[in-house]
């Protein structure tokens, strides 16, 4: 089967669409570069817990530096949440453009009846703010944003996509997620969604196929084209 084939297979199956947000949708950090927010969070999580800093400060991922604030301390946990997600908000703002097929994706989902929904391990503010800030917001019924004081339940963990299931009453198994990174596949697994796996790297194609990806794309161009074709 080629990727068109399973591509268009996967989507005809999916009474709802799961977006994953950073990467399907937009390039969150596009213009506010993640390393950059690394080294705050980092920075303000030291002054706090040096050997927490110290670890976090190996890290360029902002969610990663989370994680380690939060196994540190909840209450820091807390503290480097809510500075994570004014930098997430900052960095939409800047973002730029969405993702190239991104806005006609969306579109062709709703219009080909499918539910809408953002899952992401980015917090619901931003996905909010950047919607807002494109027109977006008609089109997604639900946004599942970080799990607030949860990092545990992000994805890999399958709570967002069950989450979101719940909330567009259905069940789960009747939903495809699309997202950019492994993570995104467990946590389809896990939940028994299928998943599509968009490879914006061109590495990415090769590690979707070998963690079983029920479909590979390229491009969102092409999940606007299966929908509008459904």
């Amino acid at each position: 089967m080629t990727h068109a084939d399973s591509l268009t297979e996967t989507l005809a199956n999916a009474r709802v669409i799961l977006f994953d947000f950073d990467g399907p949708v937009c390039d969150v950090f596009a213009g506010l570069p993640a390393p950059e927010v690394a080294r705050e969070l980092a920075a303000l999580l030291a002054v706090e817990d040096e050997a927490a800093g110290v670890t976090a400060a190996r890290t360029d991922d902002p969610i990663e530096v989370l994680r380690i604030a939060h196994e540190a301390d909840s209450e820091l946990g807390q503290k480097i949440e809510q500075a994570l997600t004014g930098a997430e908000v900052r960095a939409v703002a800047v973002a730029g453009q969405p993702t190239p097929g991104a806005v006609e994706a969306l579109r062709a989902a709703r219009a080909a009846g499918r539910g809408v929904a953002v899952v992401s391990n980015n917090s619901a503010e931003c996905v909010r703010v950047f919607l807002e800030l494109h027109g977006l917001e008609e089109y997604v019924t639900k946004i599942v944003g970080r799990p607030a004081e949860q990092p545990h339940l992000m994805k890999p963990n399958p709570f967002p996509l069950i989450t979101a299931a719940e909330q567009m009453h259905i069940d789960v198994t009747s939903c495809t997620l699309i997202g950019d990174s492994l993570t995104d596949v467990q946590a389809a697994h896990a939940a028994g969604a299928t998943v599509i796996g968009y490879a914006d790297k061109p590495h990415k194609a090769d590690l979707f196929a070998e963690a079983q990806a029920d479909a590979i794309t390229e491009d969102m161009h092409a999940v606007a084209d299966v929908l509008t074709a459904t």
